[in-house]
């Protein structure tokens, strides 16, 4: 070994030796005094401290994680996808930036259906004609120009020492890497850093250099460095190589958008989140509304009355959601109605919980004037007490499991959040119509859910989670926990979660989650129970009275708290 291996290797036992006083693994619940992220890495949390305590602010921060998630997180952070940030000031002021992927110019309704009008579900999630047009340099540009603080090349500096060194894997990582080595060989003949002759193990020091040299390019240039140039040279490339369609101009023609959050009531909570193309923050509002009335904290977490009801609003909201959420510039969306809380209290009042509503008879409202699992997310609060919740995917993990020859980073493949036929559910089992159909230069609907709480006029909560279709539920069920159930940060992302979207007709539940009387007596009156793996991984940051930020790191992954 030479001298600089050595060399880095010692950096490496240092770097780790100092975060360990800062950070918080999902044990137990952590408080600090000034600043405090949580992020799906322990580096990338390490990133975002640093740039706080150099006197960055949170959205300082939420870029230079962005960046480094790109690096130490390649199955879903990323520099070819796209995502959604909320955003709280320590005034009060609140935004929210769309930066989701579109199709590109030549994307068109039917080019996933075979000449018989069936789907070919394969081309839609693999390989290059499933990867949308990328938004997370825009975006990330988007945001440094309206709230940034710091030099914008100082925020992708510690990506770049981290791509060009390289970072040693966690156990995890290393047993992802080699379960997709295969079809990494598949798409990528031209190779890609991840792919190597002898297994990956814990602790391995994952180098990209392509990736390092890209970063360098946005750093010096901005979005020109992504979108113009030899980055975009090395998409559109690629692109030729594997029958993809994103052209040069799909490129130059990208902008990420500020849109208007929505903002609803949960009592006397404030709820701030994400509107459409989003379905996330339409539907987290629906389904609080939808149990506003019922007295969940006097019921208890996840008793039988509690479960029944969560459940029935669930298959409601995801009916709609399926009907009539979509990219607003291309499709009315009736957001007003869905988030009206005297609409959702109306619907629940008609539910008998004594008894499963089936799911095939519960259709999506009719409005007037209206037709018919890879991602990640961080939370951020800095020591003024500006708030950023930020989810970002490529969806499902490692995207389309292409790797761009040159460029060093993967393509999403989230051209399959599309609604590739109607009644066709998706990769996530989401169904899906007009609203969503494929058109060139439109945005896929989402369930990504970033998320930010007010109590009384100050900052209560920053919440978000990875999970497909299961974002959406795993955030109203934290929220919950922490404001009906008094659980800590930590406590409210580590309970047992399960899950409904109104079709398939059963409810998905975690190992631990319903106990086995609640299950029995569901059963009985016709619920049906589907027994899965973990549901999300979400972020949760707390207020306290005091102004101390509480963190839930969740333990489902190798997901890290720091702050000080």
């Amino acid at each position: 070994m030479n001298k600089t291996n050595l060399f880095f290797l010692f950096f490496i036992v240092l770097f780790h030796a100092s975060c360990s006083l800062n950070h918080q693994k999902a044990t137990t619940t952590n408080e600090y005094k000034h600043a405090a992220v949580i992020t799906a890495h322990p580096i990338a949390s390490q990133v975002g401290l640093d740039i706080l305590k150099k006197g960055g602010n949170a959205v300082d921060a939420a870029i230079a994680v962005k960046f480094a998630l790109a690096v130490v997180y390649p199955n879903a952070g990323n520099l070819g996808g796209g995502g959604f940030m909320v955003y709280r000031s320590k005034t009060g002021e609140v935004a929210s930036l769309d930066f989701r992927e579109k199709a590109p110019g030549k994307a068109f309704k039917d080019m996933y259906l075979d000449d018989e009008g069936n789907p070919l579900t394969e081309l839609s999630v693999y390989g290059h004609l499933a990867a949308g047009v990328p938004g997370a340099v825009a975006g990330m540009e988007e945001a440094f120009k309206k709230y940034g603080s710091l030099k914008w090349k100082d925020l992708i500096q510690p990506a770049i020492d981290l791509a060009r060194k390289g970072f040693p894997i966690t156990a995890s990582q290393a047993r992802e890497f080699n379960y997709y080595q295969e079809r990494f060989k598949k798409i990528n003949p031209n190779g890609a850093a991840i792919i190597r002759e002898q297994a990956w193990k814990d602790g391995d020091v994952f180098v990209q250099q392509q990736l390092g040299e890209t970063l360098v390019r946005i750093a010096q240039e901005g979005r020109d460095g992504f979108y113009k140039g030899k980055t975009a040279d090395y998409i559109v490339a690629e692109m030729k190589r594997g029958n993809g369609i994103i052209s040069h101009q799909d490129l130059l023609d990208y902008q990420a958008i500020w849109r208007k959050p929505i903002v609803g009531n949960y009592k006397n909570y404030k709820i701030i989140s994400m509107p459409p193309p989003s379905s996330g923050g339409v539907a987290l509002m629906g389904l609080l509304q939808s149990v506003e009335k019922y007295p969940l904290a006097k019921w208890g977490f996840q008793h039988d009355s509690t479960v029944r009801a969560m459940v029935e609003a669930e298959r409601r909201i995801y009916a709609d959601r399926a009907t009539h959420l979509g990219d607003p510039d291309f499709y009315k969306v009736p957001v007003e109605h869905l988030t009206d809380a005297t609409f959702n209290q109306a619907r629940m009042s008609k539910v008998n919980l004594a008894k499963a509503t089936a799911s095939d008879d519960i259709k999506a409202a009719k409005f007037p004037g209206y037709e018919s699992e890879q991602t990640t997310h961080y939370s951020i609060v800095d020591k003024a007490g500006n708030a950023v919740s930020l989810t970002t995917t490529i969806n499902g993990s490692y995207g389309s499991c292409v790797w761009v020859d040159g460029a060093g980073f993967l393509l999403n493949n989230e051209m399959d959040d599309f609604s590739v036929k109607p009644g066709t559910p998706n990769m996530y089992g989401l169904l899906g119509g007009k609203a969503n159909a494929v058109e060139p230069g439109k945005r896929m609907l989402s369930a990504m859910t970033p998320t930010i709480v007010e109590e009384n006029g100050k900052l209560k909560m920053v919440v978000g989670t990875p999970g497909g279709s299961t974002i959406i539920t795993s955030v109203f069920q934290t929220i919950l926990n922490v404001l009906e159930f008094n659980m800590t940060a930590q406590e409210s992302v580590s309970a047992a979660r399960f899950h409904h979207q109104w079709k398939p007709e059963y409810i998905d539940v975690e190992a631990n989650a319903i106990d086995e009387k609640t299950r029995e007596s569901l059963l009985k009156d016709g619920y049906k129970i589907n027994k899965r793996g973990s549901i999300g991984r979400v972020e949760n940051i707390v207020i306290l009275p005091n102004g101390r930020l509480q963190t839930g790191a969740d333990h489902r992954g190798d997901d890290t708290a720091a702050g000080y």
